[in-house]
């Protein structure tokens, strides 16, 4: 990887991630395959011939890439071919999207400032029930968005790991559907997914049509805007598990359920869909 950046904010979501989180990235740099002007043909073909098992050097690849795109959007930074490191591009997608953040925080933490600024444009075209179910997704009382319906839903998702997941995935799910015609892949016991129901209806077609709202006629930020809201959401997938005992949702350093007390280092690891048992 002659051009890529050592870049541990980057590879850290990529390297453990499922290989249907990669396909996505693939899907978004490579235009579901049509190709970009910017986007080398064999860069491509190589991407899309790995799609049904990315290897570790394929992951490098499109850390370059993304990188690479990077670059294209602050050009004052790009340098002899190399792109720019993921907290630079993370930074100017959240200026992009007039996120509220501030460069001295962790790449988490305006990742997350991303998702809670588009969140907010998509509440504009909701009706009045349908912002009330949203809310009612987070254990958030409706009455009338504004400053303090806001804060209260920043509190639910900032302090709570589940929270901060599914909005992560609301967001990923209606930003793949709106702009790859498809959306996430999730495991077949769908556990984790209980309670986001918020994906179907009028609700998820509000959030998809948001992207209406951002300017993403510069080829860079069709790559960089989806690809920072993929790996948010892929960095909390990473944070959590499922009790295979009663079905909580719990930290993935605990070791035990906190609802039922369950040992949750012997409970079933989901690795692209495929479930391995650990510990026997």
């Amino acid at each position: 990887m002659q051009n890529y950046r050592e870049d541990s904010e980057l590879m850290s979501v990529l390297e453990p991630a499922s290989n249907e989180d990669i396909c996505l990235l693939i899907d978004v740099i490579t235009d579901n395959g049509k190709g970009r002007m910017s986007l080398d043909d064999e860069v491509m073909a190589a991407l899309i011939k790995v799609k049904p098992s990315v290897p570790f050097s394929s992951k490098l690849t499109i850390a370059e890439e993304i990188q690479k795109f990077g670059g294209n959007s602050l050009v004052s930074l790009f340098r002899g071919g190399k792109g720019v490191l993921y907290k630079e591009i993370v930074c100017d997608v959240a200026s992009h999207v007039g996120a509220n953040f501030n460069e001295k925080q962790d790449v988490a933490q305006i990742e997350s400032s991303i998702l809670l600024k588009i969140v907010e444009k998509s509440l504009d075209k909701m009706s009045e029930e349908e912002k009330k179910e949203f809310f009612d997704q987070f254990g958030v009382r409706y009455e009338g968005v504004g400053p303090v319906a806001m804060t209260a839903l920043i509190g639910v998702i900032r302090v709570s790991g589940f929270a901060f997941y599914k909005m992560a995935t609301i967001v990923a799910q209606a930003t793949a559907k709106a702009l790859l015609g498809k959306g996430l892949t999730f495991a077949a016991t769908g556990g984790l997914m209980r309670g986001i129901s918020v994906f179907a209806g009028p609700v998820g077609w509000a959030i998809t049509g948001i992207w209406t709202a951002f300017d993403l006629a510069s080829p860079a930020y069709r790559i960089t805007v989806p690809c920072v809201i993929q790996l948010a959401y892929m960095r909390q997938k990473a944070l959590i598990q499922e009790c295979p005992k009663c079905g909580a949702v719990v930290a993935k350093d605990m070791k035990f359920c906190s609802e039922c007390g369950q040992r949750m280092s012997a409970s079933p690891l989901l690795i692209d869909n495929k479930t391995i048992e650990m510990d026997k």
